[in-house]
């Protein structure tokens, strides 16, 4: 409950600014219930219909969740927290295994590839009024899009991968609408569908991507947005297979209204091919970032779409940015025209690792998962006491409640930092925090 804080305010907006602060500084705690309307208006002398739009206010920043007759309350993650502000405190000498980083060994030199942005941007810099996408980036993007069947579409850029989603979010949803998510899942886009306003229905996931009867069920109950990660899947690794594609476009093939968004972030680090849903309904979008397999401060990523898709969000993104960086522009496009980075030697890196400490854990019984890219997912009977027992055995690993709705407990291990000989030890601790779990999916 509230306890003792004293709300304030007269108008919506006062009220709710006094709502917000107070979860900010903990004063309202994750889920402490909040009073009926009416009695908030009895408090601080309002109308009634004063104290329900400071609480809509609230539900659409992603600060309160309300539920009819059942009340309000904070939510359980309010959108004033994100989930990475949850982060593990690291002793001295554990290797650190929780971050979801690259290999930094495996990214590109980035020397050459600045040099040359700079020359250009002697050359002729980039002044208000010029065209937003490079086009030699804007071909390179395209010609690998279509090299990896993606439909034909325009191409923009924006500040990475949650940027582009959240623009496309916002330009064709309104606050209360439904967005299906993939659940394990990023944890930011946990963050960003209430901070939007919005509500999210999770839907589960096994290795070939989302669950056709959730994905189903969620569109049956009104879902105007769906969101898959098409390879390397946080935090599970999984990746849509050619027939899970096909389904799940078949299902989609009944729900126009419904935008579909491709997140291809593991670009460049996996050898499996792209299933993407992309063009399934008439509102869709692909985005790649650059942050995994070139540098998480290459802050670019590229996009494609339908037209109309694509188009509002490079109005939303002209309203604030206006563009991205014409520097960081070139020095991608010069990193892809000069194959900086051998992809196939990446994915071939990543592969190696990941599959070590699977085959390590399976030899003792422990059910993972990981088809692709760069973390591992482990079932657990419970995750608080998985962490601290590996912990003590020299191990952080990341805590499932940062990727998690409704699915069961788990723990992410990011494989970037081990080598060959870390699988079997690293194993075996992870056998003596967990027993083990058999299932298809992630329930």
């Amino acid at each position: 409950m509230v306890g003792e804080y004293t709300f304030a305010g007269r108008g919506a907006a006062e009220i709710a600014a006094s709502i917000e602060g107070a979860v900010r500084q903990g004063a309202l705690a994750p889920g402490a219930a909040l009073p009926p309307v009416r009695e908030l208006a009895d408090r601080l002398g309002v109308n009634p219909n004063t104290a329900a739009a400071a609480y809509r206010q609230l539900r659409d920043r992603g600060v309160i969740e309300t539920a009819g007759r059942r009340g309000s309350r904070v939510r359980s993650r309010p959108a004033t927290t994100m989930r990475d502000e949850f982060v593990l405190e690291i002793p001295p000498g554990v290797r650190d295994l929780s971050t979801g980083n690259p290999d930094i060994a495996l990214l590109p030199p980035l020397d050459e590839a600045l040099a040359e942005a700079a020359v250009r941007h002697a050359r002729r810099p980039m002044l208000y009024g010029d065209m937003p996408v490079d086009d030699e980036l804007g071909r390179l993007a395209r010609d690998a899009f279509d090299a990896d069947g993606v439909p034909a579409g325009p191409v923009a850029l924006t500040s990475g991968s949650l940027d582009a989603i959240e623009r496309a979010l916002l330009t064709h949803l309104r606050p209360g609408d439904t967005v299906a998510v993939e659940d394990p899942g990023w944890g930011s886009i946990f963050d960003l569908i209430p901070a939007l306003g919005l509500r999210q229905v999770p839907v589960g996931i096994d290795d070939e991507g989302p669950l056709l009867h959730d994905v189903e069920q969620a569109l049956q109950q009104g879902a105007r947005a769906l969101i898959v990660t098409d390879r390397g899947q946080n935090p599970t690794g999984g990746a849509i297979s050619a027939a899970r594609s096909s389904d799940l476009r078949s299902i989609l093939a009944d729900y126009p209204q419904v935008l579909v968004i491709d997140d291809d972030h593991a670009h460049g680090l996996t050898e499996l091919p792209l299933h993407a849903l992309a063009g399934s309904t008439p509102h869709w979008m692909l985005v790649r970032s650059t942050a995994k397999a070139y540098g998480p401060d290459l802050r670019l990523a590229v996009l494609t779409g339908d037209p109309l898709t694509v188009d509002r969000v490079r109005g939303r993104y002209r309203l604030g940015p206006g563009w991205v960086s014409s520097l960081l522009q070139h020095t991608v496009a010069h990193l892809w025209r000069t194959e900086a980075l051998d992809t196939a030697a990446v994915a071939a890196s990543y592969a190696a690792r990941r599959n070590g400490l699977l085959s390590a854990l399976a030899d003792r019984g422990v059910t993972a998962y990981g088809r692709s890219s760069m973390n591992v997912w482990i079932p657990v009977p419970e995750e608080t006491g998985a962490v601290v027992w590996l912990l003590r055995s020299g191990w952080a690993v990341a805590p499932g409640a940062r990727f998690r709705l409704a699915s069961s407990p788990g723990v992410r291990v990011t494989v970037s930092p081990l080598t060959a000989d870390d699988a079997s030890p690293l194993a075996e601790d992870i056998a003596a925090a967990v027993r083990p779990h058999r299932t298809g999916r992630f329930a």
